[in-house]
């Protein structure tokens, strides 16, 4: 794992940049979210964390709700509890079902013990503060309540990775490529629990391995493209590093039938 340049580190996590590009709609995170669907095993994180809502009463927030996957999921499965969805992008949040409000996770305006549970779902590692961000979490949950928090591991596809690498030392005529944009870097699945530990007595790790295998490049470069908001953040030209990568998984798919990215993903349950 690269730990992100101090630029880097700014750009992930600035606020203007992720609610008026990164997510002002669903397109660039619905195209992870597809990336994901294709792997094996496959994982129904949504219903995993609906699973350890078991308990609950009354409410129910998810901080950082994104296209709203899991307020849906949580409202199908428990219609009993009421599921409040937070984003700090406006613009992201117009199509996620109500009731939904803009809020940043440093900052949730919210009564201190008022929620059954609360979700942060691959969310943190764009907090500039995470540690604030996660004692907000625990401000605002129950004592006996779980707060369910969602990030990868290091080496988390690490084939795109190379991939990035190799692509854009074609393109700047290199010997080595710079290092692909991650977001999960600041926050690791490795490093999470230490951070939770500051304010939750108990911090459980579900691991949630798994390979995505594709046949064609389409789903590849659509996940690449995802980071189009960070373009300026990247060491070679954006979309002729994307367009090369497209030809070298072709053609790795002409010669061995396939291309494989290996995921590290995880779940983590707390309480207080």
């Amino acid at each position: 794992m690269t730990e992100p340049s101090d630029a880097r580190e700014t750009a992930l996590t600035d606020r203007e940049r992720l609610a008026g590009s990164a997510y002002r709609s669903g397109r660039d995170l619905a195209a992870r979210q597809a990336f994901h669907r294709r792997r094996t095993p496959r994982y129904d994180l949504p219903g995993l964390a609906a699973e350890r809502l078991a308990g609950v009463r009354g409410s129910v927030v998810d901080v950082g709700c994104g296209n709203g996957t899991f307020v849906r999921r949580i409202r199908a499965e428990r219609p009993d509890l009421t599921v409040l969805g937070l984003d700090l992008s406006p613009g992201i949040l117009a199509d996620v079902p109500g009731p939904v409000a803009v809020a940043d996770a440093g900052r949730l305006p919210l009564a201190s013990e008022s929620a059954g549970a609360v979700l942060a779902m691959h969310m943190l590692y764009h907090v500039p503060d995470i540690p604030g961000a996660v004692a907000e979490l625990a401000r605002v949950v129950r004592r006996a309540g779980p707060v369910l928090v969602s990030t990868n591991g290091e080496r988390d596809k690490a084939e795109l990775d190379e991939l990035w690498q190799r692509a854009a030392a074609d393109v700047l005529g290199t010997g080595r490529g710079p290092d692909r944009l991650v977001f999960s870097d600041r926050f690791t699945l490795e490093r999470a629990p230490a951070l939770l530990r500051a304010e939750f007595r108990q911090v459980e790790t579900l691991a949630l391995p798994g390979v995505v295998t594709v046949h064609d490049p389409a789903p590849i470069v659509a996940y690449l493209t995802s980071y189009r908001a960070w373009a300026d953040q990247y060491e070679a030209p954006f979309e002729a590093t994307v367009e090369r990568a497209r030809a070298i998984v072709a053609d790795h798919i002409v010669r061995t039938g396939s291309f494989r990215v290996t995921c590290r993903a995880g779940l983590l349950v707390c309480r207080r």
